[in-house]
């Protein structure tokens, strides 16, 4: 991330801590809703996971560690590293989780590894006063780390342009799935996958390499 994106990592951070303080390690806690729709979410996400046998992953922006619990009910053997840039989170994840030894949790903006997989929920969502300028280049040289750091590909989320006009929110980005789409497509894979059908006002992207 380029050293000018200091103070909006800052920013973005600040309003995570806010809202886990508020509401504890909840889906409100990371801004959404319900449960219901952070699984739902996550069933999406996880669909780029094609390993029948162990396979290693990393949560960029994990906050309290929700995909942990997610993927530790559905696979046997996995590696996890969750990453999130709030110090709160991480110190959540760490209490969390004090008695598992298989998840690790650091604080930082990218991976310090190559995984098999790179998952990024909803780390595309809150830009608080940024220009869209801004904040899609954010978005892009953040799918340049999931793209460095990932091997057999990678899954990421954003709020949908198609949202309606009257829900939409200023603090919040609605990025065009066409655009988003077209970027994968050119720079990162051939096979890049546009799911606009679980019924949440967002999309998921999934990118694989093999």
């Amino acid at each position: 991330m380029p050293d000018d994106k200091t103070d909006l990592l800052r920013d973005v951070a600040n309003y995570y801590s806010d809202k886990l303080a508020k509401h504890g390690e909840t889906p409100r806690g990371v801004d959404w809703n319900s449960e219901e729709s952070q699984l739902i979410r996550f069933e999406q996400l996880c669909k780029i996971i094609t390993s029948t046998g162990a396979f290693s992953l990393h949560d960029v922006g994990c906050g309290y560690g929700a995909l942990y619990d997610f993927l530790a009910k559905r696979h046997q053997a996995f590696s996890y590293l969750g990453l999130d840039i709030s110090q709160d989170m991480i110190r959540a994840c760490e209490r969390r989780y004090s008695s598992d030894s298989r998840p690790r949790f650091i604080r930082a903006f990218q991976p310090n590894s190559v995984a098999d997989y790179g998952i990024a929920s909803g780390l595309f969502n809150v830009r608080l006063d940024r220009s869209d300028i801004e904040w899609l280049d954010y978005i892009e040289a953040t799918l340049n780390v999931l793209d460095q750091t990932s091997r057999k590909g990678f899954g990421f989320n954003c709020l949908t342009s198609y949202a309606d006009k009257d829900r939409m929110q200023d603090y919040l980005f609605y990025a065009n799935p066409c655009l988003i789409f077209d970027l994968c497509k050119r720079r990162y894979s051939r096979q890049v996958a546009l799911l606009h059908d679980y019924g949440l006002y967002e999309f998921t992207i999934l990118v694989r390499k093999v």
